[in-house]
């Protein structure tokens, strides 16, 4: 084939794939948009049911559901599940799956009031931080540290609003914090103000506690913005109001 022809073609195809990226934002702009305060959790799809981590996954979720803070996973299994279901046993929040089209392992998980499919990684992901106050990472492998370090460098940059990163199990995340706050810090790659975004926390009240100061951060976030009147933040309003 002439490579003008092959390019032509390819910067057609290609021309036509934005129109399907275009339509997956649109749908999670649609679908999410009336959420108001809404929590991420991030972590492993590997953990079982029956095992510890599953079963605090599960108290995080419902924490933050009874506390009035939507709850946001990735919709798949292991952590998310379990999140997932903490949150369905509550009726003061809803419970939200964010899953992708897939050949294979395309089921979501059976704990969501809302499960929207994407047709692409990086669109979910952008959903997945979008509408979220604050993030709680729980144990997790490769795709958990890079939605981590994402979100990290998102609020770093302040190219995403001022919100909470909250590590739960300080187990399993101490050596990763002693790793940034010595190696990173020594090299000058970070600096304390960066090591500051993270929380690190084993009780879910002290989650809580941090989410709330997040929600207070957003608000003024907006206000200063001049959004206060904007339906989003109404609905930041509305939980803070039961937050007391």
């Amino acid at each position: 084939m002439n490579r003008k022809i092959r390019d032509k073609n390819s910067i057609y195809l290609d021309s036509w794939s934005l129109f399907k990226i275009m339509a997956d934002f649109v749908k999670g702009y649609d679908e999410l948009d009336d959420i108001g305060a809404a929590v991420t959790v991030f972590g492993s799809a590997r953990i079982k049911d029956g095992t510890p981590t599953y079963q605090k996954s599960v108290e995080v979720g419902k924490k933050l559901a009874d506390n009035g803070y939507s709850v946001i996973t990735g919709g798949s299994f292991g952590i998310m599940e379990a999140t997932n279901k903490g949150a369905k046993e509550s009726i003061h929040a809803e419970s939200i799956g964010l899953n992708i089209d897939l050949p294979f392992e395309t089921e979501s998980n059976a704990y969501l009031d809302r499960d929207l499919k994407f047709d692409y990684f990086f669109v979910r992901k952008v959903m997945l931080v979008r509408y979220s106050i604050a993030y709680v990472a729980m144990p997790g492998g490769f795709g958990t540290l890079d939605e981590l370090f994402e979100v990290l460098t998102l609020i770093q940059t302040q190219k995403s609003s001022p919100s909470a990163v909250i590590l739960v199990g300080k187990e399993y995340w101490r050596k990763l914090f002693e790793f940034m706050e010595t190696s990173m810090m020594e090299y000058g790659t970070i600096n304390q103000k960066d090591l500051d975004l993270i929380t690190i926390v084993d009780d879910l009240d002290e989650m809580i506690e941090v989410v709330d100061h997040s929600l207070k951060k957003q608000l003024d976030a907006i206000e200063k913005m001049g959004l206060s009147d904007s339906n989003y933040g109404e609905m930041l309003r509305e939980t803070q109001k039961i937050r007391g």
